[in-house]
């Protein structure tokens, strides 16, 4: 029962929840999700046009130069390895998938710097597909209301999905919203929540 009124008041509470990440397209959106690991999206959506300019689409992407991408992405975290997987998995497009973007989570997920989480935001947001992706702030939130109790990013997707079974995508954004507005890593806004009754600890969880 909990969890249909769970379900009911995020998606009431965050009507039509999607990505806060601005893109155009599937291409767009896979190197926005990729620069945005242990980044935030406001500072990836500040550096993407400049971005996007300069290297339009996949083949311009493979056959950029290193020194010139990791001087675009400069201020985002890690510039040295994703600007490495940014040319990587752009020329393994091109080679694997004819310079399409792939519409499974295994072929996403064997482009370089892309890994389950990344993979299902890209379907999910691009594509439709009814899948959620765990990032910290989903991770937290499905611990706080007791939705999972399992260690790991992975385990908690399985058993979120399980749970909720439909309007997955939708779900996955609003968890996100109410832990970055709400349900704060630290010092969450408790008084402001309306999913308080389920709270079972402000613990701060992470997966390992």
């Amino acid at each position: 029962m909990s969890v249909g009124i769970i379900k009911a008041r995020l998606l009431t509470h965050f009507a039509n929840p999607t990505t806060e990440l601005t893109y155009q397209d599937p291409y767009q959106l896979l190197v926005a999700v990729l620069l945005s690991a242990q980044c935030t999206d406001a500072r990836v959506n500040a550096t993407t046009p400049a971005f996007f300019a300069k290297y339009p689409d996949i083949k311009s992407l493979a056959s950029a130069n290193f020194a010139e991408v990791l001087e675009c992405i400069k201020s985002i975290s890690y510039p040295n390895s994703k600007a490495k997987h940014l040319i990587k998995m752009a020329n393994q497009v091109l080679q694997n998938f004819q310079g399409q973007i792939p519409q499974t989570q295994a072929e996403l997920k064997s482009l370089a710097g892309i890994g389950q989480k990344s993979a299902n935001v890209v379907l999910s947001v691009a594509f439709g597909a009814n899948l959620l992706a765990v990032d910290t702030h989903v991770f937290r939130v499905a611990h706080r209301l007791g939705l999972s109790n399992a260690k790991s990013a992975k385990q908690t997707e399985s058993d979120l999905s399980a749970l909720f079974i439909n309007d997955l995508s939708l779900l996955h954004h609003a968890m996100i919203l109410f832990g970055r507005r709400i349900c704060k890593a630290i010092h969450p806004k408790c008084s402001a929540c309306f999913l308080q009754e389920f709270c079972v600890s402000r613990a701060n969880f992470k997966p390992r």
